[in-house]
């Protein structure tokens, strides 16, 4: 019973399947996926009430050293990877729709951000060369390998601040944040990258800028599918990639918007758990390998995502994260629910401050 429970995080093989049907079928059904993520999701996690329990220090010890969170992980590479050459091979098929086409994007791209670039993430906070390489394997599918960079150097430790690309500013709407977001972070990885080739004597220009390596995989293989599948298929697959990325993009938006770090002298605060929304919100925390448990691994990066903790003085989502998707695309509702909910936040650290 306790391996069943631990396999729960598979359920997010429920996305593969759906895309694969989505890959051999026609009309409404090509858009499986996108229901399941943005209907199905949403309306079950309405139904039922986030859970903040937390594991006893016990089965937290346990959990960490169990292999099978791992592999869980692990798995996902070769799925995406499968998936995505079938996707290329079903955008071939002569005699699509326009319907047709649109809905099989929608199902990669919900691929590139759900398999793709959340597993990366987790992958990409590892220690180990192999998990380092999976996580950039999974980028590519996406486009965005310097995600690994940015992400981790530059983030993690910006956070909640306006030195950070990726943390949405109050009043900040959606579609400016995705152009801030996207242009600044893929500029700050090339920044990181230089300082980190300068204090080793390196040019910027060296081949071992991670950077310039990984525009170079990413044009080839780019290249490789248009030559492979034909040009219009290559740009199907742009398409999708650029629905991952926006898809976390949309992410990072949902998950730091409004919330600033004080700064002190010219040195700002550590990054505590206040300073990330938080979602218990039990199947977002499922399909999403408990990305939405952000606020305890803001705290602790280094936390494996099966032991991440509900902690008490985080701010709390309203629902999950598919939810809070569709929040941000409605600018108005989005400000409606969630500023007064950081007015009240501020005005109690006025009160405890006075």
């Amino acid at each position: 019973m306790k391996k069943l429970n631990s396999l729960k995080y598979m359920n997010v093989l429920i996305l593969p399947i759906l895309a694969w049907v989505s890959f051999n079928t026609h009309g409404w059904l090509t858009y499986l996926p996108l229901v399941e993520s943005f209907v199905l999701i949403p309306v079950l996690e309405l139904a039922y009430k986030p859970d903040s329990t937390n594991l006893t220090k016990e089965k937290e010890s346990r959990r960490k050293e169990d292999s099978i969170y791992d592999w869980q992980l692990y798995i996902m590479v070769p799925i995406q990877f499968a998936l995505l050459i079938v996707f290329l091979f079903s955008m071939s098929e002569p005699g699509l729709t326009l319907v047709d086409q649109i809905g099989r994007i929608t199902a990669m791209g919900l691929m590139c951000g759900v398999i793709g670039i959340n597993v990366a993430h987790e992958l990409g906070h590892r220690n180990t060369w192999y998990e380092q390489l999976m996580s950039k394997g999974l980028l590519l599918t996406s486009l965005y390998m310097h995600f690994f960079i940015e992400h981790n150097r530059g983030h993690h430790k910006n956070v909640s601040t306006k030195e950070d690309p990726s943390s949405a500013r109050y009043g900040e709407i959606l579609y400016t944040f995705w152009i801030r977001s996207v242009i600044f972070a893929y500029l700050s990885a090339w920044k990181l990258e230089a300082q980190r080739l300068a204090k080793k004597g390196k040019s910027t220009f060296s081949f071992q800028n991670e950077m310039l390596q990984f525009q170079i995989i990413q044009i080839v293989f780019t290249v490789g599918v248009g030559l492979l599948f034909g040009w219009v298929v290559m740009g199907y697959f742009i398409l999708s990639a650029v629905m991952g990325f926006l898809l976390l993009e949309t992410v990072n938006y949902i998950e730091h918007y409004g919330l600033e770090r004080n700064k002190k002298g010219e040195v700002y605060e550590r990054v505590m758990p206040h300073h990330s929304w938080n979602s218990d919100h039990r199947l977002g925390r499922i399909i999403l390998f408990e990305l939405s448990r952000h606020s305890d691994h803001h705290y602790i990066a280094s936390r494996k995502y099966q032991i991440l903790r509900h902690i008490d003085e985080s701010p709390q989502m309203p629902t999950g994260y598919p939810g809070m998707m569709i929040l941000a695309i409605i600018p108005p509702l989005w400000f409606s629910i969630m500023n007064p909910k950081i007015d009240k936040m501020k005005q109690v650290d006025l009160a405890e401050a006075a």
